[in-house]
Protein backbone atom coordinates (compact mmCIF):
# COMPACT_ATOMS: atom_id res chain seq x y z
CA UNK A 1 0.00 0.00 0.00
CA UNK A 2 1.48 3.10 -0.86
CA UNK A 3 1.87 6.09 1.81
CA UNK A 4 -0.15 9.27 1.57
CA UNK A 5 2.68 11.29 0.61
CA UNK A 6 5.05 11.04 -1.84
CA UNK A 7 7.33 13.74 -0.50
CA UNK A 8 7.12 16.12 3.28
CA UNK A 9 9.80 19.14 3.22
CA UNK A 10 9.78 20.63 6.87
CA UNK A 11 11.99 24.49 6.32
CA UNK A 12 11.39 28.13 6.89
CA UNK A 13 7.52 28.98 6.15
CA UNK A 14 8.06 32.55 4.56
CA UNK A 15 5.61 34.29 2.65
CA UNK A 16 6.84 36.39 -0.32
CA UNK A 17 5.27 39.36 -1.00
CA UNK A 18 5.78 41.08 -4.22
CA UNK A 19 5.09 44.53 -5.95
CA UNK A 20 6.18 46.24 -8.50
CA UNK A 21 7.93 49.83 -7.47
CA UNK A 22 10.21 52.38 -8.98
CA UNK A 23 13.55 53.28 -8.51
CA UNK A 24 12.46 56.37 -6.79
CA UNK A 25 10.66 54.36 -4.44
CA UNK A 26 13.28 51.84 -3.71
CA UNK A 27 15.86 55.04 -2.89
CA UNK A 28 12.80 57.04 -0.62
CA UNK A 29 12.46 54.14 1.32
CA UNK A 30 15.95 53.45 1.64
CA UNK A 31 15.84 49.90 -0.22
CA UNK A 32 19.42 48.70 -1.55
CA UNK A 33 18.75 47.47 -5.27
CA UNK A 34 19.45 44.58 -6.62
CA UNK A 35 20.56 42.22 -3.63
CA UNK A 36 18.85 40.63 -0.20
CA UNK A 37 18.89 41.90 3.29
CA UNK A 38 17.87 40.75 6.20
CA UNK A 39 15.64 42.50 8.57
CA UNK A 40 14.48 43.15 11.62
CA UNK A 41 10.45 43.54 12.68
CA UNK A 42 10.11 47.01 12.64
CA UNK A 43 11.93 47.29 9.25
CA UNK A 44 9.89 44.96 8.20
CA UNK A 45 6.77 46.21 9.18
CA UNK A 46 7.47 49.63 7.84
CA UNK A 47 8.27 48.30 4.31
CA UNK A 48 5.24 46.41 4.48
CA UNK A 49 2.77 49.11 4.83
CA UNK A 50 4.01 50.99 1.79
CA UNK A 51 3.94 48.32 -0.47
CA UNK A 52 1.03 49.06 -2.96
CA UNK A 53 -0.95 46.18 -5.09
CA UNK A 54 1.19 43.96 -3.09
CA UNK A 55 0.45 40.34 -4.21
CA UNK A 56 1.74 36.99 -1.86
CA UNK A 57 2.69 33.81 -2.12
CA UNK A 58 4.09 31.31 0.17
CA UNK A 59 7.62 30.77 0.00
CA UNK A 60 10.85 29.33 1.75
CA UNK A 61 13.85 27.25 0.21
CA UNK A 62 12.35 23.82 0.44
CA UNK A 63 8.86 25.17 0.88
CA UNK A 64 9.17 26.28 -2.21
CA UNK A 65 10.70 22.89 -4.06
CA UNK A 66 7.24 20.97 -2.10
CA UNK A 67 4.93 23.20 -3.70
CA UNK A 68 6.51 22.81 -7.08
CA UNK A 69 6.07 19.02 -6.50
CA UNK A 70 2.41 19.22 -5.03
CA UNK A 71 1.38 21.51 -8.14
CA UNK A 72 2.69 18.60 -10.84
CA UNK A 73 0.71 15.82 -8.56
CA UNK A 74 2.38 14.62 -6.84
CA UNK A 75 1.16 13.64 -3.42
CA UNK A 76 3.18 16.59 -0.82
CA UNK A 77 2.88 17.86 2.98
CA UNK A 78 5.22 21.13 3.90
CA UNK A 79 5.77 21.03 7.74
CA UNK A 80 6.93 24.85 8.89
CA UNK A 81 5.88 27.44 11.34
CA UNK A 82 3.54 30.62 10.64
CA UNK A 83 1.80 33.02 13.08
CA UNK A 84 -2.33 33.41 13.27
CA UNK A 85 -2.18 36.70 11.47
CA UNK A 86 -3.09 37.41 8.36
CA UNK A 87 -0.18 35.88 6.44
CA UNK A 88 0.15 32.68 7.96
CA UNK A 89 -3.37 32.09 7.19
CA UNK A 90 -3.37 32.86 3.49
CA UNK A 91 -0.36 30.68 3.54
CA UNK A 92 -1.78 27.24 4.69
CA UNK A 93 -4.55 28.10 2.39
CA UNK A 94 -2.39 28.81 -0.93
CA UNK A 95 -0.08 25.91 -0.29
CA UNK A 96 -3.34 23.72 0.38
CA UNK A 97 -4.45 25.45 -3.36
CA UNK A 98 -1.39 24.30 -4.97
CA UNK A 99 -1.66 21.07 -4.02
CA UNK A 100 0.69 20.47 -0.71
CA UNK A 101 -1.27 19.59 2.59
CA UNK A 102 -0.14 22.52 5.31
CA UNK A 103 -0.66 20.32 8.47
CA UNK A 104 0.74 22.51 11.25
CA UNK A 105 -1.85 25.69 12.59
CA UNK A 106 -1.18 28.59 13.02
CA UNK A 107 0.41 29.80 16.51
CA UNK A 108 -1.95 31.75 18.43
CA UNK A 109 -1.08 34.82 20.26
CA UNK A 110 2.51 34.18 18.93
CA UNK A 111 4.99 36.53 19.67
CA UNK A 112 6.46 37.36 16.61
CA UNK A 113 4.70 37.35 13.20
CA UNK A 114 4.98 34.88 10.29
CA UNK A 115 7.91 35.50 8.24
CA UNK A 116 7.91 37.06 4.69
CA UNK A 117 10.20 38.17 2.18
CA UNK A 118 9.22 41.78 0.43
CA UNK A 119 10.32 41.46 -2.89
CA UNK A 120 10.27 45.16 -5.01
CA UNK A 121 10.35 44.40 -8.76
CA UNK A 122 11.96 47.69 -10.54
CA UNK A 123 10.80 48.32 -14.34
CA UNK A 124 13.85 46.88 -15.64
CA UNK A 125 13.05 43.37 -13.64
CA UNK A 126 15.38 43.47 -11.16
CA UNK A 127 14.50 42.32 -7.88
CA UNK A 128 15.00 44.19 -4.57
CA UNK A 129 14.60 41.49 -1.77
CA UNK A 130 14.55 41.95 2.15
CA UNK A 131 13.76 39.51 3.98
CA UNK A 132 12.58 38.63 7.78
CA UNK A 133 12.73 35.80 9.22
CA UNK A 134 10.21 36.12 11.64
CA UNK A 135 8.21 33.23 13.37
CA UNK A 136 8.97 30.71 10.87
CA UNK A 137 12.95 30.06 12.28
CA UNK A 138 11.36 29.06 15.72
CA UNK A 139 10.57 26.04 14.49
CA UNK A 140 11.23 22.46 17.02
CA UNK A 141 10.08 19.57 17.40
CA UNK A 142 6.77 19.96 18.87
CA UNK A 143 6.30 21.31 15.11
CA UNK A 144 7.41 17.90 13.44
CA UNK A 145 4.19 15.15 13.36
CA UNK A 146 5.28 11.99 13.91
CA UNK A 147 2.09 11.02 11.81
CA UNK A 148 3.05 13.03 9.06
CA UNK A 149 6.80 12.30 8.63
CA UNK A 150 5.80 8.51 9.00
CA UNK A 151 3.35 8.99 5.98
CA UNK A 152 5.80 9.63 3.38
CA UNK A 153 8.30 7.83 1.23
CA UNK A 154 10.74 10.58 1.20
CA UNK A 155 11.81 13.55 3.64
CA UNK A 156 13.27 17.09 2.21
CA UNK A 157 14.92 19.09 5.22
CA UNK A 158 16.10 22.30 4.57
CA UNK A 159 19.85 23.58 5.86
CA UNK A 160 18.74 26.87 7.17
CA UNK A 161 17.36 24.71 10.01
CA UNK A 162 20.79 24.81 11.75
CA UNK A 163 20.72 28.00 12.57
CA UNK A 164 19.17 27.36 15.65
CA UNK A 165 18.96 24.91 18.20
CA UNK A 166 15.27 23.84 18.24
CA UNK A 167 15.69 23.46 14.28
CA UNK A 168 18.51 21.33 14.50
CA UNK A 169 16.23 19.03 17.05
CA UNK A 170 13.54 19.22 14.63
CA UNK A 171 15.44 17.80 12.17
CA UNK A 172 17.35 14.73 14.10
CA UNK A 173 13.79 13.62 15.12
CA UNK A 174 12.38 14.42 11.87
CA UNK A 175 15.27 12.24 10.17
CA UNK A 176 14.73 9.79 12.93
CA UNK A 177 11.28 9.04 12.63
CA UNK A 178 11.76 9.03 8.56
CA UNK A 179 13.98 6.26 8.75
CA UNK A 180 12.12 4.55 11.39
CA UNK A 181 9.19 4.39 9.23
CA UNK A 182 11.34 3.20 6.06
CA UNK A 183 11.89 6.50 3.84
CA UNK A 184 14.38 7.87 2.34
CA UNK A 185 15.79 11.32 3.83
CA UNK A 186 17.79 14.21 3.00
CA UNK A 187 18.79 17.90 3.03
CA UNK A 188 19.09 20.99 1.10
CA UNK A 189 22.63 22.30 1.80
CA UNK A 190 21.05 25.95 1.63
CA UNK A 191 23.31 28.16 0.49
CA UNK A 192 27.36 28.29 1.05
CA UNK A 193 27.41 30.59 3.85
CA UNK A 194 24.91 27.99 5.62
CA UNK A 195 27.48 25.53 4.81
CA UNK A 196 30.24 27.39 6.07
CA UNK A 197 28.09 28.13 9.50
CA UNK A 198 27.59 24.16 9.79
CA UNK A 199 30.45 22.57 7.75
CA UNK A 200 31.41 19.95 10.58
CA UNK A 201 27.09 18.91 11.33
CA UNK A 202 26.93 18.59 7.84
CA UNK A 203 29.78 16.36 6.62
CA UNK A 204 28.45 14.04 9.68
CA UNK A 205 25.00 13.93 8.16
CA UNK A 206 26.11 13.36 4.27
CA UNK A 207 28.40 10.69 5.67
CA UNK A 208 26.18 8.64 7.79
CA UNK A 209 22.39 9.17 8.44
CA UNK A 210 21.08 11.09 5.36
CA UNK A 211 20.13 9.18 2.54
CA UNK A 212 20.74 11.81 -0.06
CA UNK A 213 21.59 15.78 -0.22
CA UNK A 214 20.93 18.39 -3.03
CA UNK A 215 23.44 21.48 -3.75
CA UNK A 216 25.27 23.30 -6.29
CA UNK A 217 28.96 23.53 -6.92
CA UNK A 218 29.98 26.47 -4.83
CA UNK A 219 27.84 24.66 -1.52
CA UNK A 220 30.00 21.43 -2.27
CA UNK A 221 32.95 23.48 -2.38
CA UNK A 222 32.67 25.18 0.72
CA UNK A 223 31.87 21.85 2.18
CA UNK A 224 34.58 19.97 1.43
CA UNK A 225 36.70 23.31 1.42
CA UNK A 226 38.16 22.89 -1.93
CA UNK A 227 37.99 24.23 -5.67
CA UNK A 228 38.75 20.44 -7.04
CA UNK A 229 36.35 18.67 -6.67
CA UNK A 230 36.91 15.70 -8.37
CA UNK A 231 40.01 15.21 -6.44
CA UNK A 232 39.00 16.26 -3.36
CA UNK A 233 35.50 14.45 -2.61
CA UNK A 234 35.70 11.38 -5.21
CA UNK A 235 32.10 12.89 -7.02
CA UNK A 236 33.70 13.47 -9.83
CA UNK A 237 31.07 16.02 -12.28
CA UNK A 238 28.08 13.03 -12.53
CA UNK A 239 28.29 13.21 -8.61
CA UNK A 240 26.80 16.77 -8.37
Amino acid sequence: MSKPYQVVGIGNAVSDVIAKTSDIFLAENGVEKGIMQLIDQPRAEALFSVMDARTETPGGSVANTISGLGSLGVRTAFIGRVADDELGLSYAVAMAKEGTEFPNPPVSNAALPTSRSMIFVSPDGERSMNTYLGISSDVGPADVSEDVVSSCDVLFLEGYLFDKDPGKAAFRKAADQARLSGARAGISLSDPFCVDRHRDDFRTLVAGPLDFFLCNEEELKSLYQTEDLTVSTGLGRSGL
